[in-house]
């Protein structure tokens, strides 16, 4: 017969969760010494593989998206752009816009930040689970002509 733990560990390898797995003996040591409760030990494991695809998620997105060098609205300075109205950035990232299918233009001078607040919301989109993918107009207008 084997070993409960022995098949827990077989069956998050056949379930594919590497990350609980190697947490697998430190959350059953915890357990053992009574600094968690069962429920606590199976959501402890859960938590870390989910962390981890999550993690891969969100990588793979930006990766797919295009959106590097990574920016967040939590980096603009907006003291820098005093004209911008904040409150209505910060409303943007709630992604409603997405849902009304409504598109966002940001016109302005170089150095404005409009590309860092497009990539900001891709960013937010990917981390929402939206896909995303940023290209040029120039980009846009040939891929246009090809099709």
């Amino acid at each position: 017969m084997i070993p409960v733990t022995e098949r827990i560990r077989q069956s998050l390898v056949s379930l594919h969760m590497a990350r609980a797995l190697e947490t697998l003996d430190q959350v059953l040591s915890r357990l053992e010494k009574g600094e968690m409760t069962a429920i606590e030990a199976i959501d402890a494991l859960l938590a870390e593989e989910l962390t981890l695809r999550e993690g891969r998620r969100v990588g793979v997105g930006l990766r797919t998206a295009r959106l590097t060098p990574i920016k967040t609205l939590e980096s603009f300075d907006f003291s820098f752009q005093p004209s911008l109205d904040r409150h209505r950035i910060m409303a943007l990232a709630q992604l409603e816009f997405i849902n009304r299918a409504e598109v966002l233009h940001f016109l302005g001078p170089p150095g404005t930040g409009k590309s860092h607040l497009a990539t900001a919301l891709g960013v937010a989109a990917v981390k929402a689970g939206r896909s995303v993918y940023r290209c040029t107009l120039a980009e846009l207008i040939d891929a246009l002509a090809q099709a």
